[in-house]
């Protein structure tokens, strides 16, 4: 849900931006992976010893990097099939790196099992709920529904929870509680969205399968009338053959 009205607006703030990095010969790749590598770095170096606030400092200014490189793309008219499959493996990543980084928090110093477990829980589905679609789609079915919470919506809500929980190590009290709050939000809206996902690929699933169906009985319906006006003459029976190869 986000995405339909964050994207719009930080294309057009980080346009020039993308113009900038395009006229200093940085590649749209380059971005991708000096990205990724920014936020995994963030998120495994600071989260698993507490450090949060400075941890979500140091990813958001990699995490935009998601649009910055397809800015830069559609700018210089080089979008291709290996860009966007670069971008969203690597998103892939970087989301890994943020929900481990809180895992191995909880699993050490935060020492609380059932948070790790939680942390683990989001970034396991936040992997499913993005290849449901994208398997959906790549069986032809349109997958047409975005879901309770997608990527924008998991990495707003850890990161800003986890911004400000990290200002607990600087007095703030109990303003740490934010981020297990945010962590089983976003563990419950992803198990949502999966559902939703699922649901809706099945009852796509059913249509193209009955849509197929009723488009074999009708092509199994010429087939028969063609093999009935065929019946009189090897011409007719050759033609028929003939359309056959060609269709």
């Amino acid at each position: 849900m986000l995405n339909k009205y964050a994207r719009a607006f930080f294309t057009r703030v980080l346009t020039p931006f993308a113009a900038f990095l395009l006229r200093r010969g940085v590649s749209p790749d380059a971005v991708t992976l000096i990205g990724t590598a920014g936020v995994v770095a963030g998120a495994l170096v600071f989260f698993p010893r507490g450090e949060f606030f400075w941890g979500t400092i140091v990813i958001t200014l990699f995490v935009f990097s998601d649009l910055v490189d397809g800015n830069m793309a559609r700018q210089a008219g080089i979008s291709s099939r290996w860009g966007a499959f670069l971008d969203s493996t690597l998103d892939r990543v970087a989301d890994g790196a943020i929900f481990a980084g809180f895992a191995l928090w909880y699993a050490g110093s935060g020492d609380n099992d059932m948070l790790c477990a939680v942390s683990i829980f989001c970034l396991a589905s936040g992997q499913v709920v993005s290849y449901t679609k994208a398997r959906g789609e790549s069986i032809g079915l349109p997958v047409a529904v975005n879901g309770l919470i997608e990527r924008a919506e998991r990495l707003v809500i850890s990161l800003v929870a986890a911004g400000l929980a990290g200002l607990h190590a600087f007095g703030v009290p109990g303003i740490d509680v934010l981020l297990p709050i945010a962590l089983w939000i976003v563990a419950v809206g992803s198990a949502v969205t999966l559902a939703q996902r699922v649901v809706t690929v099945r009852r796509e699933a059913a249509e193209a399968d009955a849509a197929g169906g009723s488009q074999d009985a009708v092509e199994g319906d010429q087939e028969a009338v063609t093999e009935d006006s065929g019946a009189g003459g090897s011409r007719g029976s050759g033609e028929a053959r003939g359309s056959e190869a060609t269709s």
